[in-house]
């Protein structure tokens, strides 16, 4: 048998593998404010269409994504109010304004509060008349408490209208996606050949993290999951991960942000050999995998690829439904300025797969107590189908078709 140095795991260093990473020369171009007010466009006539006055859109994704304002929520009222007008104000504390205005993407007039005020109440006053307002779903219900408490709001969720908008991605995202999502498999290649017996799950993730800076990404790690062995077996991971032993199961996922987009990419393989069953459910992942991207076709729901992985899975003698062994939990997510996302591929999810789409496939096989065996990429849906951002793992020994 070759070693797993044929394979690209194994048989290298940290500083020998962070000094071949180079930041690429070529990035996407930056989205351009005509973008950005297109989203309000958008939503603006969504609104209208459902008889709605006003969107109001909290601090954070939300935010960003239709005035490109970088704002962080916290327990002060920070936002933007969006007539169905056009007209956009920002709502700020006043001794953020300075500050604030450095943040802004979009121009808009502002609403400004006092420490002692209601923000609610000074919105309530530009608003004049009583409005019916759609609030961002992801403003906490202490401040949705108090715009329903107030007499001069009607109040509704936003979340279908920003949903439809949002999970419908441009050729500009999908252009910042495909970029990082093309660093975190460059950092999957090479966190693969710094493995070794011994070396724990931390030294992994710190290299991962110095990995995406080297590429270019100053914040590193978006997220980082890195489990060794039977501790695959847990999704999501372990409170005592434990060190790398020969002959058993890397599972890594982790991704990074690029201009607010988020890459997610997930691997599995073996260091050194692994049991003739793991392999068996390694291959059963790989045909869930590529079952999920048969089904995703424009017109079908996203609950339809779900359904088509799970009945992949019981010819493989797994499941049914989310039985272990077999898949615990959706097929995959959305993803953009949100690492989780609409929409999601999810049994019973009747959102039907439009042109634009972004989702990730990756129906996690759990054998309790044993091992998992999880492969994360994600597709784009064109006119014409799904289109992977990145190429499906090769198989258990050479995850990433390695030839030297």
């Amino acid at each position: 048998m070759n070693s797993n140095r044929n394979y690209g795991i194994g048989g290298s260093t940290p500083e020998v593998e962070l000094s071949k990473l180079q930041e690429p020369s070529k990035k996407p171009s930056p989205i351009q404010d005509k973008e950005f007010q297109n989203r309000i466009d958008k939503a603006c006539a969504a609104f209208k269409a459902e008889g709605l006055d006003a969107l109001y859109l909290n601090a954070g994704t939300n935010l960003y994504y239709f005035t490109n304002t970088q704002w962080s929520p916290s327990e002060r009222l920070v936002g933007a109010l969006l007539f169905a007008d056009g007209s956009l104000y920002y709502v700020v504390p006043e001794f953020e304004i300075g500050t604030f205005s450095d943040f802004i993407g979009i121009e808009g007039k502002m609403i400004p509060w006092l420490e002692h005020e209601s923000p609610i109440d000074k919105i309530a006053k530009k608003v004049g008349e009583i409005t019916h307002l759609a609030i961002d779903d992801s403003t906490p219900f202490t401040l949705v408490s108090k715009f329903q408490a107030h007499k001069k709001f009607k109040i509704s969720s936003a979340e279908k209208l920003i949903r439809d908008i949002r999970m419908l991605k441009s050729e500009a995202e999908i252009a910042h996606l495909q970029y990082a999502m093309n660093l975190t498999m460059q950092v999957h290649q090479a966190t693969a050949k710094i493995l070794k017996p011994g070396i724990s799950t931390a030294e992994v993730e710190r290299f991962i993290d110095k990995a995406h800076k080297k590429l270019g990404i100053a914040s590193g790690n978006y997220f980082c999951i890195v489990l060794f062995g039977k501790d695959t077996a847990f999704p999501h991971g372990v409170k005592s991960p434990k060190t790398l032993e020969k002959n058993e199961l890397v599972l890594v996922d982790t991704g990074c942000q690029y201009k607010g987009y988020i890459s997610d990419i997930t691997r599995t393989y073996a260091y050194g050999d692994v049991s003739e069953k793991e392999k068996e459910i390694w291959k059963n992942e790989e045909d869930a995998q590529f079952a999920a991207f048969e089904a995703a076709q424009i017109s079908k729901s996203c609950g339809y690829i779900d359904d088509q992985v799970r009945t992949q899975l019981e010819k493989d003698g797994l499941g049914p439904d989310y039985d272990l062994p077999g898949l615990p939990h959706r097929t995959g997510h959305g993803i953009g300025v949100e690492i989780h996302e609409h929409p999601f591929i999810l049994k019973g999810n009747d959102i039907t797969i439009q042109e634009g789409m972004v989702f990730s496939i990756e129906p996690m096989i759990v054998v309790p107590n044993e091992f998992g065996i999880r492969l994360e990429d994600h597709v784009y849906m064109t006119s014409n189908g799904p289109k992977w951002f990145t190429e499906p793992a090769h198989s258990i020994e050479n995850p990433f078709g390695d030839r030297n």
